[in-house]
């Protein structure tokens, strides 16, 4: 599935939010909640190869996912790919150097470098001329600009063939700045929104990470085309700590009443 396909199809935004949770049940569960895409991320989690092929089984096929691998590295590339994901996130891109090298990275020849080897993505071999031919195509490359020099060096960056987006990571980016968690301060709006324009220009969509709804809905109407919309553990810990913060409210206002 090429996302971006649909996004030019649907002409709307698409929501997505991060896993980073391992059961296939957590995974299948979120992704029937109606996100059109699954951020996996093996960057700030512990998981492992095995544990991101059973989360990548456990989705509903309506819903794409896309791997974010620890860095910018060609083994880590190909070893995903070949897990069957739809596509990599790449972190900390700052270079057009960098961002070439991911794309390479993840294309067959003769566009790229890609090694071929029999796994889950060709259908253990089963579906390898089918997957080979279309894989260069339908494979989504998304590079992240998280880092002052990526904001510098962007409309260089997006000069490269084969990049399908850009995902902002806003808390990142403003610890480049020295401004770590800061994602409202002038400045880091104004880094974003270079980004932003940039892509506009090169007719590549672009997303950003947010943590609130709130915040969410300011990215689209903004002009944010990608959404990655929470993290699963935060939404697990909010949703169970405002559910017994309320019940003990409750206790509380009865016992309260009572006395």
């Amino acid at each position: 599935m090429h996302l971006f396909n649909e996004l030019v199809i649907q002409n709307r935004p698409l929501v997505g939010t991060i896993m980073t949770l391992s059961p296939p049940c957590v995974v299948e569960a979120v992704s029937r909640c109606g996100f059109d895409w699954l951020w996996i991320d093996m960057e700030h989690s512990p998981l492992e190869l095995d544990q991101v092929q059973s989360m990548l089984m456990a989705k509903t096929s309506r819903c794409a996912a896309f791997v974010r691998i620890p860095g910018n590295d060609e083994i880590w590339i190909k070893r995903v790919l070949d897990l069957g994901a739809d596509g990599i996130i790449v972190p900390q891109v700052r270079t057009q150097a960098e961002a070439l090298k991911a794309v390479v990275a993840a294309k067959y020849p003769p566009f790229g470098t890609r090694s071929v080897g029999l796994a889950r993505a060709q259908g253990f071999g089963m579906e390898f001329s089918n997957y080979v031919r279309d894989a260069n195509s339908e494979t989504t490359v998304i590079l992240q600009i998280e880092h002052l020099d990526g904001v510098q060096n962007i409309d260089a960056i997006l000069k490269i063939e084969g990049i399908d987006a850009i995902i902002i990571g806003p808390y990142d980016l403003s610890g480049s700045y020295g401004k770590l968690g800061e994602v409202d301060d002038p400045q880091i709006i104004e880094a974003i929104q270079v980004v932003l324009d940039a892509c506009k220009r090169h007719g590549v969509p672009i997303g950003i990470f947010s943590l609130s709804p709130e915040k969410g809905k300011a990215y689209i109407k903004q002009g944010f085309q990608l959404l990655a919309l929470g993290v699963d553990m935060h939404f697990l810990w909010t949703s169970a700590k405002a559910s017994f913060e309320s019940v003990v409210a409750a206790i509380y206002s009865e016992g309260q009443q009572n006395s």
